[in-house]
This record gives C-alpha cells, structure tokens and sequence, in this order.
C-alpha cells in the first residue's frame, strides 16, 4: 500500500520503465496498442478485454457513457519507459487505471513468445503540488524523447496534441494550455522550460528520478 493515497482533482507524475532496463515497446504499433488501453480503459466501469469492448462499440455504433477515472493531462512512451500526468476523477481511480494497463504485459509476452514481468515493479508517483511544477512538468513530459534524444518513431507523445500537429487526442490540455494565450505561447514556454531543467540536473532527476537514470 502506498504511504500517502491519491486524492481527487489533484495532479500526479506517474513513471515507470521496463525490469532491467528492457524494452517495453518493441514496435510502432505496440505504442498504439498501449494508448489504446489508456483510452479505452480510463472508464469507471469495466469494460472487459479491448476485444470484448470493441465488439460492444460496434453493436452500439460506438456511442457508450464513459466516466473517467483520470484526465490524462500529458505522457510520453519511450521504448523502455513512460511518463504521464495524471489528475485523479474518482476515488482509487489512479490505482485502478494504473492496474488496468498491466493488462498490456500479457499482450507483450503473447505476441513476443516471453513470459514474467516486464515492468519494473509497481509504477511510481510524485505529487505534483504547484501550478508552476504542473507547468513546468507537462513540458517535461511532452517533450521527454528530447531528454533522451529520440527521434522518428522511436517514441509516442502528446506533444503533438498540444501544438495542433495531430496526435490521438486523449489529453486533457485545458489546464494546462488554458494559462496561455495561444498554443504557440506554451510551445515556446515548454521548449524553455526543457532547457532550464536540464540545466539544472538536479532539477531533472527529481523528475526522472533515480529509476529511469542510465
């Protein structure tokens, strides 16, 4: 059981990587598989397996009630580890959004022919307890694959949400993007923001922390 408990409407960084270092996301469409569960799962109530749910959509010409565990705020997945930013909806939501992305261990190892574990024990969490560590954390995570020099498709993030260049879509940026006065303000207030953190380095392994240094 965790020390201190997420509590509703507040902001959490949630982090983890894969046992060992590994890779967790082999391919592109592993990333779109793992956004899929962020999605389709971050619903109050259960929905079965992706397939079961998929099916249910079709028979309802895709229209279901959807209640919110959490506002996925931002994320970023890299091949080996992931960062996003949580605000908790409803009472234990995190714990049950976050149990529900385990499923994707299953998939991993039936489609890659492995068994065990692919994380790195349970996720991790910081509470975000100010405004400017959410503003400054939300450029940290969108723009994460910089921190590690990642290019291509070699990583999946809602950067591209929150400057209008596509993406899936799943964010919710208003509490963010909300404090500027355009898109194009909190691009170049990220891209600063990014730099001074990794400046100041001890600034950067409180976000990264000592589980995702190299």
């Amino acid at each position: 059981m965790r020390k201190t408990p997420f509590v509703n409407n507040e902001f959490y960084h949630i982090y983890n990587r894969g046992a060992d270092k590994r890779v967790i996301f082999p391919r592109s469409e592993d990333f779109d598989r793992f956004l899929q569960s962020m999605e389709e799962f971050n619903n109050q109530e259960p929905i079965g397996s992706l397939f079961e749910h998929s099916f249910v959509q079709s028979k309802l010409g895709g229209r279901t009630t959807k209640t919110k565990l959490v506002n996925i705020v931002c994320y970023c997945l890299n091949p080996n580890h992931y960062h996003m930013i949580l605000q908790q909806q409803v009472n234990g939501g995190i714990s049950e959004f976050m149990k529900r992305l385990g499923g994707y261990t299953r998939y991993v190892n039936i489609k890659y022919e492995r068994s065990g574990v692919l994380f790195q024990g349970k996720f991790k969490a910081a509470h975000i307890d100010s405004n400017e560590y959410l503003l400054r954390a939300s450029a940290y995570v969108n723009l994460n694959n910089r921190v590690h020099r990642l290019h291509n498709n070699a990583f999946c993030s809602s950067w591209d949400e929150y400057i209008d260049r596509g993406g899936n879509n799943i964010c919710s940026k208003g509490v963010v993007l909300n404090q500027f006065n355009n898109k194009s303000e909190y691009k170049s207030f990220a891209q600063e923001a990014l730099r001074n953190i990794l400046e100041h380095k001890q600034m950067a392994k409180e976000l990264e922390s000592t589980l995702l240094e190299k």
